[in-house]
């Protein structure tokens, strides 16, 4: 908490922060009357990369979250860079592109506190982004690796079941899906897709047009993901 409140000059911006800290605060209040909605913030990065790609993954995951779920979401994504002064404002980061990502010390900084603080990344790798990603979060992270997470991993219980582990949405290099996981004292902080593309799976029918079954296991999937990050 001192870490986090002390790049906040914005009342309103740590009180928000405060729910950050408590992933089950931050729920409660999403079920609250009126309540918190809850949106996914986009990582706005510099090094290249695409990182505005695929514009109607998160609104159609968001619409999907809160017609399946309890949890109340807002219509649309918002976008933040690591430096911005509202970043803990947001309980969940996302991170995607095709090619480089590129951090500065300040985002490396910021990013770690802000994960050790209660924040939760998502990050998919929508092809080309695998090595950059990987490079910047040990940069970010020193002292721990990216470990895979196994089908028997609580994220893939519920509230949909997925006992193979994470579902192959689209075909990079002919690998298996890989959930990646790293820990901070036992809470997941960062949830890594790689070769499997699920946040493609979130756009609209006709970007990609992918079967409706296999456009449903990437959202259901999300909604795991996004419920694990809120209650754990």
């Amino acid at each position: 908490m001192p870490a986090a409140a002390s790049i906040r000059t914005s009342i309103i911006v740590l009180l928000t922060a405060m729910f950050t800290l408590v992933p089950a605060a931050l729920f409660a209040a999403l079920q609250g009357d009126p309540p918190v909605r809850l949106t996914l913030a986009r990582v706005h990065y510099q090094g290249g990369g695409d990182w505005y790609n695929g514009p109607t993954e998160i609104p159609n995951l968001l619409d999907f979250v809160g017609r399946m779920t309890s949890i109340q979401t807002a219509q649309d994504e918002a976008q933040v860079k690591l430096t911005d002064e509202d970043l803990f404002a947001y309980p969940l980061l996302f991170i995607t592109g095709h090619g480089n990502i590129r951090f500065s010390d300040e985002e490396v900084r910021r990013l770690r506190t802000y994960l050790e603080n209660g924040g939760f990344l998502l990050a998919n790798d929508d092809y080309g982004m695998d090595a950059p990603f990987r490079r910047e979060m040990l940069r970010v992270f020193p002292d721990r690796q990216l470990v895979e997470l196994p089908p028997s991993h609580g994220i893939f219980q519920s509230p949909f079941a997925f006992p193979e582990g994470l579902p192959k949405v689209h075909e990079h290099d002919n690998k298996r899906p890989q959930a990646f996981g790293i820990f901070h004292e036992g809470r997941l902080v960062v949830f890594y897709a790689f070769e499997s593309d699920i946040a493609d799976g979130w756009d609209d029918p006709d970007v990609h047009s992918d079967p409706d079954e296999r456009r449903m296991l990437a959202l259901r999937m999300g909604a795991n993901i996004l419920t694990w990050a809120l209650t754990h």
